[in-house]
C-alpha cells in the first residue's frame, strides 16, 4: 500500500483496484494579477442582503486572492472603516464611493461607477 495515499486526496473517488493508481486533484493555480492599468474595476452602492445597511461594492478584480486582500486592507485603512473581500469583490462599509474612486484612480486602476 502506498503511504502517500492520504484519504483526503481520494474524496470523490469511490474505488480503484489498481495499486499504482494516482489520484488526480483539480488544482487551479492562481492566475497572475495583471497591473492596475489593465484592471477594470466597478464601484457601486449596494444594500442587497445586508439588512438595509449601505456598503460600497468594488467588483471586477482579477488576480490572486492575496492581492485582493492587500487592496482591501489598503482601502479599509484609507477609508477608516471595516469591510471584507472574496470572489473578486471588495465590500467597504458605508457610502464611500468618491473616496474609493479617487484612491483607486491614484493607484492606476481604471474605475467605472
Amino acid at each position: 500500500m502506498n503511504k502517500n495515499n492520504d484519504w483526503k486526496e481520494r474524496l470523490g473517488v469511490v474505488y480503484s483496484t489498481n495499486q499504482e493508481f494516482k489520484y488526480d486533484q483539480d488544482q487551479n493555480p492562481d492566475e497572475a494579477t495583471p497591473p492596475p492599468e489593465k484592471q477594470n474595476l466597478r464601484v457601486q452602492l449596494s444594500t442587497k442582503h445586508r439588512k438595509g445597511k449601505t456598503v460600497t461594492l468594488i467588483t471586477g478584480f482579477v488576480g490572486k486572492a492575496d492581492d485582493l486582500q492587500l487592496l482591501e486592507k489598503e482601502l479599509k485603512t484609507r477609508c477608516a472603516t471595516g469591510g471584507s473581500s472574496k470572489d473578486g469583490e471588495i465590500i467597504i462599509q458605508g457610502d464611500l464611493r468618491e473616496k474609493v474612486k479617487t484612491y483607486l484612480q491614484s493607484k492606476g486602476y481604471k474605475v467605472k461607477g
